[in-house]
């Protein structure tokens, strides 16, 4: 297979938050890479899959949903949307279609208006079953008028429809050139960081109150044993102690459900054997520390007023 025959390039998802850029993801690289929860701004890192299409290879960077930022972590995770969408070669900006050309729609057309782009910006309007065909009509009229889209896509992410010509479009528009990862790989994310990542999905989803966006998640240590298994120790970090009282609920019970239903999650994505331990702690500061950031792939200094 020569170079000029094989397509590779890097496709920004940006968004509001909860627009469903994580299910699409998902639902293009066909493995589970970010996680998916009913909150809010849950990604903060810049996850990355890696989906096969003919003789492309597209790599997905999945960015946190661009809302009005409040805190260090929440300009953190903004920038590192904006710098997503700066440093690829196709952007495809996600809305949902119940919701319509909301305030924060209007702000995401503004800057990508104001940043100009050489790059192309693909429509994808999510959750198409939700609305009737007119209303669909009118709000494809409007947004591209609003704004030059090179394309415009009606999916369900969720359902899978529209997801298959998305994909072929996006492996068309990407630039010719050698594939940037080996073929079987689907993210560039460390499996620490995965691991971490799916531990704390299960809290979010867990737990409803706010206490999610003041918990993260790290992989301290990551042993693979003689067995073939992999013995993974994981600190779940939380800001006060009445938060961890929460995480750990009535006789432990709620930390007990959250590390069986990570650990039998990653051994399906491993293949093998998983022991997962878990441990509460608390960090005050944990949101001004900027080991932290490093470790949800995050810029600290992105989150300066």
């Amino acid at each position: 297979m020569t170079e000029a025959t094989t397509r590779a390039g890097f496709v920004a998802l940006i968004g509001e938050p909860n627009a469903g850029k994580s299910t699409l993801l998902n639902a293009m690289v066909g493995s589970k890479v970010s996680i998916v929860t009913h909150k809010v701004q849950t990604t903060r890192a810049r996850i990355r899959g890696v989906a096969m299409e003919g003789q492309a290879q597209i790599v997905f960077v999945d960015t946190p949903g661009l809302f009005q930022p409040r805190r260090r972590l929440d300009r953190a995770m903004v920038a590192a949307a904006w710098g997503g969408a700066s440093d690829a070669d196709v952007v495809v900006l996600m809305i949902e279609a119940h919701r319509g050309v909301t305030e924060g729609v209007k702000r995401i057309l503004k800057t990508l208006a104001e940043i100009g782009s050489h790059r192309p910006v693909a429509l994808a309007i999510n959750k198409i079953d939700r609305v009737e065909a007119p209303t669909l009509l009118g709000l494809t009229k409007e947004l591209n008028a609003a704004f030059d889209f090179a394309e415009t896509f009606m999916i369900s992410a969720e359902k899978g429809y529209g997801v298959a010509d998305l994909r072929a479009w996006l492996a068309g528009t990407l630039p010719e050139g050698p594939w940037l990862y080996p073929e079987d790989q689907i993210a560039d994310l460390p499996m620490r960081m995965i691991a971490a990542e799916i531990t704390r999905e299960k809290l979010t989803l867990r737990l409803h109150q706010e206490l999610p966006y003041q918990l993260t998640v790290e992989t301290e240590a990551w042993e693979e044993r003689k067995d073939g298994s992999a013995r993974i120790d994981q600190i779940v970090y939380v800001m006060r102690d009445g938060h961890k009282g929460i995480v750990l609920g009535n006789k432990g019970e709620t930390i007990k459900t959250v590390g069986k239903l990570a650990r039998v999650e990653l051994e399906e994505i491993m293949g093998r054997r998983v022991h997962l331990f878990l441990q509460v702690k608390v960090r005050p500061n944990w949101l001004e520390e900027s080991e932290r950031y490093d470790q949800m792939g995050l810029d600290f200094k992105d989150g300066n007023s």
